[in-house]
């Protein structure tokens, strides 16, 4: 029973790799002026270069971001920084978000008392999406977040680690 216990109130985690990859999204979006060596943008948010170089080449499948080779190249956005949200950039390198054990959680269905855990799973993935994709890079830099997320950035709770925001409830 502990072992469930802990799979429900493990909280939500965000990858190295969707955090280095938002992070670098961030420093392309700031730097408007032509390409930006990989190297830089390691160095700028302390990202190891190869893992960065993987991620810049997701980011470039998915058509967020551009790259030219030789001493004049580098990597820049491939559309305004405005036209880019958070969201894109996750799924780009992770897949869909909020999927349960890799699948959507429509799909997945639940039996006895945990039959509505789908409708939970789903409105986590709504939450999530409500930030995420009203977030976009130029906002993200400019430091000028849309007000619902500022609210709840701004919300004590939200700073407070789970266990203590449960109890301050």
């Amino acid at each position: 029973m502990q072992r469930v216990k802990n799979w429900f109130t493990s909280p939500v985690r965000v990858s190295a790799k969707t955090d280095y990859a938002v992070r670098a999204a961030a420093e392309l979006a700031a730097s408007p002026g032509g390409p930006i060596k990989g190297e830089r943008l390691a160095e700028a948010q302390d990202i190891p270069l190869q893992f960065l170089e993987h991620i810049l080449l997701d980011l470039k499948h998915a058509g967020i971001v551009r790259a030219r080779r030789g001493a004049k190249g580098g990597y820049w956005l491939a559309k305004p920084a405005e036209e880019v949200t958070i969201a894109d950039v996750i799924r780009a390198v992770e897949g869909p978000i909020a999927h349960v054990q890799s699948a959507p959680p429509e799909s997945i269905e639940y039996r006895g008392n945990a039959v509505q855990l789908q409708s939970v799973w789903i409105a986590v993935r709504a939450s999530l999406r409500s930030v995420l994709e009203s977030v976009s890079l130029a906002e993200l830099v400019s430091d000028e977040l849309p007000a619902h997320v500022q609210e709840l950035a701004d919300s004590k709770n939200a700073w407070l680690p789970a266990d203590a925001a449960s109890r301050a409830k």
